[in-house]
């Protein structure tokens, strides 16, 4: 990969954080937060579609064609919605609350797999790109 293509692959790491930033963020409602940890909640479903939606529009955005884009973007939705839930029923069947060093444990690797997400798209953008 030429140092171009290097360059891409890291604004696009920079652009799907910056969605993120967004989605879990200034876009996400103390209702979707709540709905986490209801498996199947039409709020939880809402807040991983925004980040599907968000990801396909950054894809798309990079010159990903929209088959290969939707497709990602879908399969971030899924991944998203799942690490979501996980961490909420971990976090509520502990009893831990934002006050508790375990919280911020949990917090820090559900963001951490997002993260994660982020590279195995952008490794699959590479090798599509």
């Amino acid at each position: 990969m030429d140092g171009a293509s290097i360059q891409l692959v890291l604004a696009l790491l920079l652009a799907l954080q910056a969605k993120h930033f967004l989605c879990d963020g200034p876009l996400q409602s103390r209702a979707m937060i709540a709905a986490k940890g209801n498996y199947g909640a039409a709020l939880g479903l809402v807040h991983a579609g925004l980040h599907g939606f968000g990801s396909l529009l950054v894809l798309w955005g990079f010159g990903l064609g929209i088959g290969w884009a939707t497709g990602l973007a879908a399969a971030e939705a899924l991944v998203h919605y799942h690490l979501d839930h996980g961490k909420e029923r971990l976090v509520r069947a502990m009893g831990w609350t934002p006050r508790q060093t375990q919280f911020w444990w949990a917090l820090g690797l559900d963001q951490a797999l997002h993260q994660a997400s982020y590279l195995a798209i952008a490794a699959a953008f590479a090798a599509l790109a």
